[in-house]
């Protein structure tokens, strides 16, 4: 697996940058001690970007897919005025009575609304409008969950997607989730709705904006 940013240099650019809770430092360390892939967790320096990215556009409804042990969205929910809203979908109920457990013990987690069950059938039950979508769950399914978010998000509002670098598998794709993830950034890049970026911030985040 290809190491995208020098350890060293993320290390710094986290240090550098504003401060994870203690509630989310502790979600991190038991990510870490009790789950099989505690890498699919988004970390401090990606936290704080989505939270930062939460308040730039004034978010007031965020939709997120894949919740994992609640980390992103805990991070999200911070950076929503008092009477905003997450809605996030995930399929695992192991992981996600974790994310509760952490939201229970915030002021923030009121804000957070958990639906368990198929996102793609989740997403039609949804009407929006979003000022914000988040994308981190199963890479095959990125290219429908776009087509379902996108028109559920206001102009001016963004929709972000993580992994799209894919440990650099993106450049020679050979899995079924390499070549997922290719097509979805394409898909992205010829989508005449949003303008749209890819940032070299940890496994690549896209970044796009609804015209």
């Amino acid at each position: 697996m290809l190491t995208l940013i020098a350890e060293a240099i993320e290390d710094y650019a986290a240090t550098h940058s504003s401060p994870e809770s203690p509630l989310l430092q502790e979600l991190t360390r038991e990510t870490q001690a009790k789950t099989k892939i505690p890498q699919m967790l988004v970390g401090h320096l990606e936290g704080t970007l989505l939270k930062v990215l939460v308040r730039l556009v004034q978010a007031k409804h965020i939709l997120e897919i894949g919740t994992f042990t609640g980390y992103s969205a805990l991070a999200m929910a911070e950076g929503l005025p008092g009477d905003g809203k997450l809605i996030t979908c995930d399929i695992d109920p192991e992981t996600a009575a974790i994310a509760k457990r952490y939201w229970s013990q915030s002021p923030h987690g009121s804000k957070i609304e958990m639906r368990l069950g198929p996102a793609l059938e989740t997403l039609q039950t949804l009407p929006g409008p979003f000022e914000m979508v988040f994308i981190d769950a199963d890479k095959e399914n990125y290219a429908r969950y776009w087509e379902l978010c996108v028109p559920k998000v206001r102009s001016g509002g963004i929709l972000v997607a993580d992994n799209v670098l894919w440990s650099g598998r993106v450049l020679h794709p050979t899995e079924s989730s390499d070549h997922a993830i290719v097509a979805f950034n394409r898909q992205v890049h010829n989508d005449p709705r949003v303008e749209a970026v890819i940032l070299t911030v940890r496994d690549g985040v896209l970044l796009a904006l609804k015209r």
